[in-house]
């Protein structure tokens, strides 16, 4: 039989790129002219604003330098204000790591942004194709946003959400082994999950409380990701794979979905072993999912480590409708309620835990499909890195224009009901958009300011929402 995974040595603690954040807080524009000692304030400011208002402009084309600089493509490359963007990302002295603790201090500083420990940290991973070897930690590899391996990139993200608003927080380039000297054995080598844990590491020692840590099937299978997440001491709430495989006696269940048809039920009105669990939609729609604590090798409602059943039809487990989510959570009333360094958490809350993961995948879209996630043009590591970080703070400038989401109207778009099941890649639906107009008119005859309408572009943004 196997049992939970136990605790194992915690990941290499300095990955490459990274920072120690700085003990004091001030707003990103004075923080970007403090850094920039060797490169004067008013090249600063002419590099930074057009940047992160580009970032923010209507998504009529790629948000590549010649675009955000307003130059045609291909032979503006050589213009001034191209040259400058691009130096404000390679050569420029301003640290990626530190401007975006600047970001989540001002998150933390607004009571309607602030983190709480009601929400969850969702990790996960996202591809984009790139051309080429020569831009860094660019592979042959699997790219979750294409659902296949192809020639790209790949950065492990954490994001904090909870039913109302979210937040990316931190991001990693992931560098396959195939680009390193020694490969898998070189110093320079994490894989996913070694990264995924020290970003949630990084999301603790910038004190942003959640109450779970939520993740899909390709980490909630990996062994040694569960256990480092053990040895970090931190709540979890994972995914996995119908069809994963245990040591068992020949008459046991094997797999998770064996241990879910081995849980009675005979219909809504006698459950049995399962729970009624409602779950609720951004257009204020409502459906009833079934729940129940199930039992497989080394899983059970009283052990270490509990493996939830929840459906949308317990009778036929419908593939994309039904979650196998493995959590450390204790079962209200059990034995290890009392001694868990965790508040315990009944059917419902595992749920509503895991649900909130699909945010995640709402802000992909929105930082690739709106403010250019993947449209740099840049090679170096740090390059690259500045470029994230600049979304996430227009990211987060569009929180900042409208915070908080308006409540639910008869003509708002929401997710759909059935969940991926565990299937990677970013879901995609078509929708016919609003007409969304601009609330305010200019003091006087100007050209076109993004951050002036950044409430505009959130608005778009938001109309595809996950369940709650």
């Amino acid at each position: 039989m196997t049992t939970p995974p136990r605790p194992a040595p915690p990941p290499k603690p300095d990955l490459p790129g990274a920072s120690t954040p700085p003990a004091t807080t001030v707003s990103n524009n004075r923080h970007f002219d403090e850094q920039n000692t060797d490169y004067s304030i008013t090249d600063s400011c002419q590099s930074r604003t057009p940047y992160l208002a580009g970032l923010l402009l209507p998504r009529d084309r790629n948000k590549t330098l010649t675009c955000l600089a307003g130059a045609e493509p291909v032979v503006g490359a050589q213009n001034a204000a191209v040259q400058r963007l691009q130096f404000f990302l390679t050569e420029s002295p301003w640290e990626p790591e530190t401007i975006n603790t600047r970001r989540l201090d001002v998150l933390r500083s607004d009571p309607v942004t602030a983190p709480h420990a009601g929400g969850v940290l969702v990790v996960d991973d996202t591809g984009d194709r790139k051309d080429g070897t020569a831009t860094a930690h660019v592979a042959h590899q699997y790219l979750g946003s294409v659902g296949k391996i192809e020639n790209g990139i790949v950065a492990v993200t954490t994001l904090w959400a909870d039913e109302r608003i979210y937040h990316p927080l931190h991001v990693v380039p992931y560098t396959p082994a195939g680009r390193l000297p020694r490969g898998r054995s070189d110093p320079a080598f994490y894989t996913k999950p070694q990264l995924a844990t020290a970003l949630a590491g990084r999301a603790r020692a910038a004190k942003v409380p959640f109450r779970a840590l939520v993740a899909d099937c390709a980490y909630g299978d990996n062994a040694a990701f569960t256990a480092e997440l053990w040895a970090a001491g931190l709540p979890f709430v994972l995914a996995l794979k119908p069809n994963k495989g245990s040591w068992a006696p020949a008459d046991a269940a094997h797999t998770p979905v064996d241990a879910a048809r081995e849980l009675a039920w005979t219909g809504p009105e006698a459950p049995d072993a399962w729970t009624a669990v409602v779950r609720r939609f951004r257009d204020g729609r409502t459906t009833v999912w079934w729940a129940a604590d199930a039992v497989l090798a080394g899983y059970g409602p009283n052990q270490a480590v509990r493996l939830i059943v929840a459906t949308a039809d317990p009778a036929t487990l419908p593939a994309k409708a039904t979650w196998y989510l493995a959590t450390n959570l204790p079962r209200p009333g059990s034995a290890r309620a009392a001694s868990s360094p965790h508040p315990a958490a009944d059917l419902a809350e595992i749920v509503r835990l895991y649900g909130l993961r699909t945010w995640i995948e709402q802000g992909y879209k929105q930082v690739k499909d709106e403010l250019g996630w993947a449209d740099f043009q840049v090679r170096s590591d740090v390059a690259i890195r500045r470029h994230w970080t600049l979304v996430m703070c227009a990211f987060t400038f569009c929180r900042h224009a409208r915070p908080i989401d308006p409540p639910p109207s008869p003509q708002a778009l929401s997710a759909p009901a059935e969940a991926d099941g565990g299937e990677r890649g970013v879901y995609r639906q078509s929708a016919t958009r609003a007409t969304v107009l601009a609330s305010e008119h200019p003091p006087c005859p100007r050209l076109a300011d993004p951050t002036c309408t950044a409430a505009t572009l959130v608005a778009q943004l938001v109309e595809q929402a996950p369940a709650r």
